[in-house]
């Protein structure tokens, strides 16, 4: 088995909130920050928001991504403190995470890719409700959802957008995806399913020109789709550290218990 490298060299960024622009100055003050390229890791000071557009942004880096909380939530992330940082960075709990890839084609017939570590999220653009055929692999099983929209979420995005929607929260490694509605109407006994984390998911939008639906992969957003299709790139992974103690399989384990 191979050893964990030590981290020795860091880069950090920062989102534009002045909380997390002065965590930058107090990190520069006290370590020789290095540029992506140079890093043997990433510390991202922000909100969950900011460490995943970080987390896409240096995705090909293959670096292992540090979230100290220098925003709201901080549901992804570590306490902010400057000191020990190197300390904390080495002792950290590595955790992998898959993201999901969504092929999006619009009623005009163009076709974007993106990847999701949270979700992939449809959402009704108009006043009229979204109809909504879904099929997995292949197979129709909801010839018509009246909603105002449907997503497939990962493990570590179940705790965000979907447990929001009341969808299920899923622990780490458990091999499931979360199939959630939002608001839904038609039919009204569907409140969502767990699906194999292999499965394709597919989403076509049944009068998109009439009933206006968009598509986004976390912050990748796009509009008027006619048919989005969703499945896990296991290929693909960020590894984000935790402090130990505070893993993200720890914290969602215990989302299931708040009361």
């Amino acid at each position: 088995m191979n050893e964990r490298k030590l981290i020795e060299k860091v880069a950090c960024v920062a989102s534009h909130a002045p909380e997390a622009m002065a965590g930058l100055m107090a990190l520069s003050e006290r370590y020789p920050l290095v540029p992506v390229e140079e890093a043997d890791a990433i510390v991202a000071l922000g909100g969950d928001g900011f460490l995943l557009r970080t987390m896409h942004a240096h995705l090909g880096a293959g670096l292992p991504f540090y979230g100290m909380n220098r925003g709201t939530v901080g549901f992804l992330l570590n306490e902010y403190s400057p000191e020990r940082l190197m300390e904390r960075l080495n002792a950290a709990r590595r955790q992998s995470l898959y993201p999901l890839r969504m092929t999006a084609t619009t009623t005009s017939g163009e076709k974007h890719t993106a990847l999701a570590f949270n979700e992939v999220a449809l959402l009704r653009y108009s006043q009229q409700s979204a109809h909504i055929r879904v099929s997995i692999n292949g197979q129709v099983r909801l010839d018509n959802l009246v909603c105002d929209g449907i997503m497939v979420a990962t493990p570590a995005g179940s705790t965000a957008y979907n447990l929001s929607a009341r969808g299920p929260i899923i622990p780490l490694g458990s091999n499931v995806l979360a199939l959630t509605p939002v608001s839904p109407f038609r039919p009204r006994r569907w409140h969502g399913a767990l699906l194999p984390h292999i499965v394709q998911v597919r989403f076509d939008i049944l009068e998109p020109e009439r009933r206006p639906v968009g598509a986004s992969a976390d912050s990748f957003e796009v509009r008027e789709v006619a048919s989005v299709t969703v499945e896990e790139r296991s290929a693909v992974s960020a590894v984000a550290l935790f402090d130990p103690g505070h893993s993200l399989e720890e914290r969602i384990f215990n989302e299931q218990f708040v009361n």
